[in-house]
């Protein structure tokens, strides 16, 4: 419960600013170029850190039913750790754009369902929808040792977002879309080089019991 107050408190006392930065700044990313992956074999080579409540492989979608009191989180605004949010990964070497579309049954504070680049505890990246204040936003953490966290509006309240995770030799920059084309700029962060890196698909559910979450359209393009 204290996280609660204290990460609502950071974010109304930084809202507004968020708001204003993000409303103008629309591209369309570009991928890299060399070797494609799409979603089946990406998912038959991806493996969980912090299994799931449930999940399922429904055609070309994964349905995932997170555990309570789950998060990533390290530090900031707490004093907490937190690390045992669900992720499904794959190990990633190099340059690479990585996406997937992800909706959920979002309700009750802070639950989040996104992409995931991981080095390790101590330093990741996780991008995605989060709700609280009873309305989805779009959602950013970067962790150095220290987590920070990004918000501005979701591009919808109800339908599904595509993800797209860049992955640059000091930088990563996160990007949404509602219709997988046109891509909305979120965040450019540095993070730090490293010839490997575990990439995928995370959720997690700090405050409730739990809740679905569906991806799809997997895509990962290295150079």
């Amino acid at each position: 419960m204290q996280r609660t107050i204290n990460r609502r408190g950071f974010l109304h006392a930084s809202l507004g600013l968020t708001y204003a930065v993000a409303a103008g700044k629309t591209l369309l990313a570009q991928a890299t170029h060399g070797g494609l992956r799409e979603t089946s074999e990406l998912a038959a080579r991806m493996t969980w850190m912090n299994e799931p409540a449930s999940w399922k492989k429904s055609g070309d979608q994964l349905i995932v039913r997170s555990r309570p009191k789950t998060d990533f989180w390290r530090t900031t605004f707490t004093g907490n750790v937190t690390d045992n949010g669900h992720f499904f990964h794959l190990p990633v070497s190099g340059t690479f754009v990585f996406q997937a579309r992800v909706n959920a049954q979002y309700a009750a504070p802070y639950d989040q369902a996104g992409l995931m680049v991981r080095l390790n505890a101590e330093n990741w990246m996780k991008c995605g929808t989060e709700f609280f204040d009873a309305r989805r936003h779009a959602s950013l953490v970067f962790t150095r040792d220290f987590s920070d966290w990004s918000v501005m509006p979701d591009l919808s309240q109800t339908e599904p977002i595509w993800w797209r995770a860049i992955r640059k030799h000091d930088s990563i920059e996160a990007h949404c879309s509602l219709d997988g084309k046109n891509f909305t700029f979120v965040r450019d962060g540095y993070f730090q080089p490293s010839s490997q890196l575990e990439v995928g698909l995370m959720c997690a559910a700090p405050t409730g019991p739990g809740f679905e979450a569906v991806f799809d359209l997997l895509r990962l393009e290295q150079s």
